[in-house]
């Protein structure tokens, strides 16, 4: 089996093959997102804890999170989905497509997992370097958690840009993103317009139907009136007969 390790702190990953059956017993039978301590794998990972992410069996279909099993089952998946693309589906449709259970078997051929809690010893190419993000965070909480900034800071200084280098003219420029959920005075502008003209729409039906309301109970009372002089001008005529 194959063992993907990742280190999100630092970027990195390693990938480690391991034949012996003892060390794999200790990855057997658990679930996703369940976590594995390091020291099963070798004495160079004492004090590593490992969190499994996900995995694939001898075959390619992937684990799939909430199906209780070890076994590949068929399911009705949509679009988006571990274990369907979506190529050529429409919206809203759902095919039946073939998944690995969330429990780990010894089907299993990579097992993808990620370092939870650090040990004493450094991993030559896991944590002794760091490969920064090429992109940084674009929505504005995630900015301010980034930089451990408050809601009372302006978010758009603390936005990530990178380098572009242009090869023709020779001229360099930076980008940045746009912006997420970014609360200024201008969406709270719009909220308020929003928000008025709901409550402006919500009174004038209010007032048609009132006056609807009105009109009929007038066309009402018109056609009773009509009803009863008809009425009044047969019983008249008989009486003359």
């Amino acid at each position: 089996m194959k063992l993907n390790v990742a280190n999100p702190a630092t970027g990195c990953q390693m990938t480690i093959e391991i034949d012996d059956e003892q060390k794999l017993q200790a990855f057997y039978d658990k679930k996703l997102a369940q976590e594995v301590d390091g020291d099963v794998i070798g004495m160079e990972w004492e004090g590593y804890v490992f969190k499994i992410m996900g995995g694939q069996d001898k075959q390619g279909f992937p684990m799939k999170q909430g199906v209780l099993t070890p076994n590949r089952v068929r399911l009705l998946l949509s679009k988006g989905s571990v274990g369907c693309r979506g190529n050529l589906m429409k919206k809203g449709e759902r095919r039946r497509r073939s998944v690995r259970g969330c429990i780990v078997s010894h089907e299993i051929s990579v097992l993808h997992l990620a370092i939870v809690k650090k040990g004493k010893e450094e991993v030559e190419g896991l944590t002794t370097k760091i490969i920064p993000r090429r992109l940084g965070p674009k929505r504005a909480n995630n900015i301010r958690k980034l930089f451990n900034r408050s809601k009372e800071d302006d978010v758009r200084k603390y936005v990530i840009r990178r380098e572009v280098k242009r090869e023709k003219s020779g001229k360099d420029y930076s980008k940045a993103p746009k912006i997420q959920r970014l609360v200024t005075p201008l969406t709270l502008q719009r909220k308020r317009r929003r928000s008025a003209l709901k409550k402006r729409a919500a009174l004038k039906s209010k007032a048609e139907a009132a006056e609807y309301e009105k009109l009929i109970a007038k066309r009402n009372r018109e056609a009773r009136e009509s009803r009863r002089a008809s009425l009044s001008k047969r019983k008249s005529q008989s009486k003359k007969e």
